[in-house]
């Protein structure tokens, strides 16, 4: 048998609740405000998305000096650093902040644990776009690691103030690898109430460990720079299962499904459920006939979005977050 038969859909999977309040940002910014919108860096990392707001008239710059003067400016879901901040309100730019509440959470601590004497260790991957918002909050004292190697060789001017934050889209399981790595080194060091892993990160996790047993083959639908996405594929490939990213359906290879009786399907939480369906019937003109989702967390958080995206007229939406 060389095709494969069904088709096995993990839940939850693809966009969040932080996604689904930047993309809609952007979206409401347009229709008030009309094109172009000025975003800074890619709003969420998924290819469709961004050519789909590109499309729309949407100019994803790197550098504010790309923007003029005056004109409407979104962050991206991933945050900004202070000096970014500054920047942006020092040239004037009409400003939306499409950071992740989540992200902002973490945000919130380190200035909290800060002022009160606080250095940090951070658990992230070098040159994010999330990581260098969350350094940037303060001017020094937040060391990086990236892995237990790394923790061995981190340096703080004292151990008295110690805390730990993550990056919010990190591997659940290296996160908590890193964290004891830290915790044994530093016995006192304070730890967030809540871990800064998203909730949205750990269940699409926790559904790809009850999806990867159960099938001979993982496709991950996600952008090669989504952090969320890539720690998916290599979490069903450390549970044995061969796994593959892709970020549309153009990138299958009809090679991988040979000998594959069950195909499993998630997607990282910037990838649209359009680029799942596509995937799925590129599946099933490979031979697949029958298509079952798993069952799995419901997810119904909801952010507020910033005030002064209101849109007039009858049948819009008016949650402003008022």
């Amino acid at each position: 048998m060389n095709a494969p038969q069904e088709v096995l859909l993990a839940e939850p999977r693809g966009f969040c609740a932080g996604v689904d309040r930047a993309i809609e940002i952007v979206e409401r910014a347009l229709t008030k405000f009309g094109a172009p919108i000025y975003v800074r860096h890619e709003i969420v990392h998924n290819t469709y998305v961004v050519n789909d707001l590109k499309a729309k008239g949407a100019i994803f710059i790197e550098e504010l000096s790309d923007v003029p003067p005056g004109a409407t400016l979104i962050f991206s879901a991933h945050g900004v650093s202070k000096a970014v901040q500054e920047e942006a309100r020092a040239r004037g730019f009409h400003i939306f902040d499409a950071t992740c509440p989540l992200v902002t959470k973490v945000h919130v601590e380190v200035a909290k644990l800060a002022q009160e004497g606080y250095e940090f260790i951070m658990i992230g991957h070098k040159g994010h776009p999330e990581v260098e918002g969350t350094l940037g909050q303060l001017d020094g004292g937040i060391h990086l690691v990236e892995d237990v190697a790394d923790v061995a060789r981190v340096q703080p001017a004292q151990t008295a103030k110690l805390a730990v934050v993550t990056q919010t889209t990190l591997s659940v399981d290296d996160a908590a690898e890193i964290t004891a790595a830290v915790r044994a080194r530093f016995p006192t060091v304070r730890e967030p109430k809540q871990q800064d892993i998203c909730y949205a990160t750990q269940n699409r996790q926790d559904a790809v460990k009850l999806l990867s047993p159960q099938v001979d083959l993982v496709i991950v639908v996600g952008s090669p720079t989504s952090s969320n996405s890539n720690r998916l594929r290599e979490l069903a490939q450390r549970l044995g299962t061969t796994s593959y990213m892709v970020d549309s359906a153009a990138e299958l290879r009809p090679e991988w499904f040979e000998g594959i009786a069950r195909v499993g399907l998630t997607a990282g939480a910037s990838a649209p459920e359009i680029l799942v369906r596509e995937v799925i019937d590129r599946i099933k003109a490979l031979g697949a006939v029958s298509v079952r989702k798993l069952s799995g967390i419901e997810e119904t958080i909801k952010f507020p979005l910033p005030k002064g995206l209101k849109l007039d007229g009858a049948g819009q939406a008016a949650d402003d977050g008022e």
